[in-house]
């Protein structure tokens, strides 16, 4: 399957692409640490390449392509900052009295809700289900990339140096820290996948209109 509409004529997809790139820049100008900003960015510089090597055989819709930026804009955000230092993570945390600063919680949540949806495109173009499976095989691959990503984060930091994994790692000294992080990627990918059902089934009940 090749792409219908071309780069040049997606004005969506262009903005998309600007806004990130202009963002990306300037979350890229002196982080608070750069090998973690490093570390951090292989996800994005392994994801924009597999999009962008991808778009003309396998293109996206264009309501994939809009998740996946906001995703990878928080990511990026996570990465100036290092997840436990972000500034927005610290002001929730002094409005509503938690103990630690929730970023990365809130983007692992974000990963499931956001990414759920474009995991489930992919997945319904190269398998063929429907029905129940349609919605919980995409929910079941994205925790399984979280519980990954966790391990990624284990194997990575275990090969740098203490801080510089304290940093990565960002557990914030929650021994529990990997388990929270997946169970709020699959709440995310549950509502997602669960708002995904009840949409197309409304939409299918619509009645026509003239």
């Amino acid at each position: 399957m090749r792409v219908k509409v071309g780069f040049g004529q997606n004005r969506l997809l262009q903005i998309l692409f600007g806004w990130y790139i202009l963002f990306w820049i300037l979350m890229a100008v002196s982080p608070l640490d750069r090998l973690d900003w490093f570390i951090e960015n292989l996800l994005v510089f392994a994801t924009v390449g597999l999009l962008v090597g991808t778009y003309r055989i396998f293109p996206l819709s264009d309501m994939s392509y809009i998740l996946i930026t906001l995703f990878m804009s928080l990511h990026t955000i996570g990465s100036h900052w290092t997840y436990s230092e972000v500034p927005l993570g610290f002001w929730i945390r002094d409005t509503f009295g938690f103990s630690r600063n929730h970023f990365d919680r809130i983007v692992h949540f974000s990963f499931g809700l956001l990414m759920a949806y474009p995991i489930r495109e992919i997945f319904l173009r190269i398998a063929s289900v429907r029905g129940f499976w349609a919605y919980y095989l995409p929910f079941d691959v994205t925790l399984a990339f979280s519980g990954a990503y966790e391990i990624m984060e284990w194997l990575i930091a275990s090969l740098i140096s203490s801080e510089a994994g304290d940093a990565w790692l960002g557990t914030q000294g929650d021994i529990w820290d990997a388990q929270k992080d997946m169970g709020l990627a699959a709440t995310g990918a549950l509502i997602s996948m669960t708002a995904t059902a009840i949409l197309r089934r409304w939409y299918h009940k619509k009645p026509a209109t003239v």
